[in-house]
C-alpha cells in the first residue's frame, strides 16, 4: 500500500515550522528556524519512507508540498506563536510508527501536559506506570518526533533545573517556549 507523504512549512513570528505526515496522520514537526530550505532539509530527512499501519506495511509513493495540509493546526501553531494559549487537542491523529510500547506511552501522556504547565520527569515516569524509569522518559523524549504538538518542552528536572531539550535550538529554545508560556494570556 503506498500513500504520499506531504508537508507544509510555513512562517510564524518565530521563524519558519514545518511538519509533515500522510493525509491520515502527523508523523514530524520542526520547531522554527530562520530559513525555510534549511528547515525542510531537516524536515524531509527525518521521514520515514516506510512506515507500519495497523500491521501494515507501506512506502510512501511521493514527498508532496501541500500549503494546506493541515491548515487548521498550522493556524493554531502560528497562533501559538503570536501568544496565544494553545492547547494541541489529544484528538490530533499522530503516527507514532517505529517507537516501542513504552516510549508511545511517555509520549501519549506526555500530550496531556496542558499549555502554561509543567512536569517532571520521575511525575511522568509515575503516570505511565514506571516511576523509576524518570532516565528512560527522558531518553523517549529526546526521540520525540512531534515536538510542540508533544509537548516535550514542558517536562522537567525534579530538582527544579530544566533538563534536556535535544530539538534545534537546545536548552535556549526549551527556555524561551517556557517563558513564552508563562506571559501568553489569551486562550484558543
Amino acid at each position: 500500500m503506498q500513500k504520499p507523504i506531504k508537508y507544509a512549512i510555513f512562517r510564524t513570528k518565530w521563524g519558519y515550522f514545518g511538519l509533515a505526515g500522510t493525509e491520515d496522520a502527523l508523523c514530524r514537526t520542526h520547531l522554527p528556524e530562520p530559513e525555510p530550505e534549511k528547515l525542510k532539509s531537516h524536515l524531509l530527512k527525518s521521514l520515514p519512507l516506510v512506515n507500519r499501519v495497523s500491521n501494515i506495511e507501506y512506502r510512501a509513493s511521493s514527498i508532496e508540498f501541500d500549503k494546506t495540509f493541515f491548515r487548521e493546526i498550522q493556524e493554531k501553531i502560528t497562533a501559538y506563536f503570536d501568544g496565544v494559549r494553545v492547547n494541541f487537542s489529544p484528538d490530533i491523529p499522530l503516527s507514532l510508527d517505529g517507537f516501542g510500547c513504552f516510549s508511545r506511552s511517555v509520549l501519549t501522556a506526555c500530550r496531556r501536559v496542558t499549555f502554561g504547565q509543567t512536569i517532571t520527569y520521575a511525575a511522568l515516569a509515575k503516570k505511565v506506570s514506571c516511576p523509576r524509569a524518570a532516565r528512560a522518559v527522558g531518553n523517549a523524549l529526546a526521540a520525540n518526533p512531534l515536538p510542540l504538538i508533544i509537548p516535550c518542552h514542558r517536562v522537567v528536572r525534579s530538582d527544579g533545573k530544566i533538563g534536556g531539550f535535544s530539538a534545534p535550538g537546545g536548552l535556549s529554545l526549551k527556555r524561551k517556549l517556557l517563558a513564552h508560556e508563562q506571559r501568553s494570556a489569551t486562550f484558543l
